[in-house]
């Protein structure tokens, strides 16, 4: 499966979930609302991120920068990433404030606060 079709199947899961549990009331929110406050209270939202900057690193950080990123991961709004190119982890050392704030303007909110290039 690919991604579209997870996090498709994952917001009609959240959907049935939200309505079946009378979590909120559908009426006083619009879906994507209603998502947003599940995945808040839930604690889900960070996974969400994480995958979804897993698939769209390439259209963040662009083709080079990609190609040679081993893995990244997010945890407590840590983004760490993992290069084995001695001058890829210096440029990111250098740029990691204007990387998070690349990163979180694409996300439209604060989803990285720190930067550790491995």
């Amino acid at each position: 499966m690919d991604l579209c079709s997870d996090l498709s199947e994952f917001c009609l899961i959240l959907c049935t979930t939200i309505v079946n549990c009378g979590l909120i009331n559908m009426g006083s929110y619009s879906i994507g609302e209603a998502l947003n406050l599940l995945l808040e209270k839930s604690h889900w939202k960070p996974k969400v991120h994480e995958l979804r900057m897993k698939e769209e690193w390439e259209t963040i950080v662009g083709k080079t920068i990609a190609k040679y990123t081993r893995s990244i991961s997010i945890y407590n709004k840590k983004l760490t990433i993992n290069t084995d190119v001695a001058p890829l982890k210096q440029e990111l050392m250098l740029g990691r404030e204007q990387l998070m704030v690349r990163i979180n303007e694409y996300f439209g909110e604060r989803v990285i606060e720190e930067i550790i290039v491995k």
